[in-house]
């Protein structure tokens, strides 16, 4: 579900990124939240009724960190290439995967930020200062989501809360983007952005909102070391980014900590449930034949 939300993700920025010259970095952002926030309403329908303040509270500020990491984020594809994006963004998930304990774990994570160095080249001094502010705040608005999505779906059954966060995320995002959009907006451009709003973010918030509830934070950070990988991908299939030779390499080190976060990546309380259903079944002495009888 990770590695499909992921993709989902990058192929609906790339498909994006034309209607830059037309909306603007934040008018397509503020138009995707919007229609995506619209189609949550619609499929899901949550009733309020059952949600307590708090969870109200929590999908609220889940939605603000879901407008700012695509409106960050879209400011900073705007700037530079989609892999080295992705890859500054990574780090957001990546401070969330220090959480983990355990000594393999620790290694993943190494192995990730390893290749998320090898993507930037920071030596190089090339980056682009706006793309790369923007990048970082697109990171710390990711790791607020991922630690927000998971205590959402842990207390709200199923995509209740996702349905909630996203029509504040649609709305927060259409009042940043407004001022961009009245003059550009076009009835083909609405219909286009409503495809890509289902593309992303409606079907890879509501997988990334399911595989939380399987996978620990740190494990769900780690993996996300992937997304760079694939945005550069998808950045060369449709945009026609090439990478060099290190952003090869650097590609190499997250998939391997993305594969290695998938094996250690049980949540304990799943795990632990699951064990102690497996020991009181066992403990649990079977019926000796005829003892109905008997009694």
């Amino acid at each position: 579900m990770a590695v499909a939300s992921m993709t989902s993700v990058q192929l609906g920025l790339a498909l994006a990124v034309p209607l830059f010259a037309q909306l603007g970095a934040l008018g397509t952002a503020g138009l995707r939240l919007a229609w995506g926030g619209l189609l949550m309403l619609v499929l899901i329908r949550p009733r309020l009724r059952s949600f307590t303040r708090q969870d109200l509270l929590a999908c609220t500020v889940l939605g603000a960190a879901t407008a700012g990491m695509m409106l960050f984020f879209m400011l900073a594809v705007a700037h530079l290439p989609l892999g080295t994006a992705s890859a500054l963004e990574f780090l957001g998930p990546l401070a969330v995967s220090l959480y983990g304990q355990g000594g393999g774990r620790k290694l993943w994570t190494a192995l990730a930020a390893l290749g998320v160095l090898l993507l930037t080249e920071p030596w190089h001094g090339g980056l682009d200062a706006v793309g790369l502010a923007c990048a970082l705040a697109a990171a710390g608005c990711w790791a607020v989501y991922i630690l927000l999505t998971q205590r959402v779906g842990d207390r709200v059954t199923g995509l209740s809360g996702l349905a909630v966060s996203m029509p504040v995320a649609g709305l927060l995002g259409t009042l940043i983007a407004a001022p961009t959009l009245w003059s550009h907006v076009t009835w083909q451009a609405l219909g286009i952005m409503l495809v890509l709003a289902a593309v992303s973010p409606v079907l890879p918030f509501a997988l990334e909102f399911l595989a939380l509830r399987r996978l620990t934070m740190a494990a769900f950070g780690t993996l996300m070391s992937l997304e760079p990988a694939i945005a550069l991908l998808i950045g060369l299939l449709v945009l026609g980014q090439t990478p060099g030779l290190t952003s090869a390499a650097g590609v190499l080190f997250v998939v391997i900590a993305g594969a290695g976060a998938i094996r250690t990546g049980a949540r304990e309380s799943v795990t632990n449930g699951a064990r102690e259903a497996a020991t009181t079944e066992a403990r649990t002495p079977e019926p000796r034949p005829g003892a109905a009888e008997t009694a």
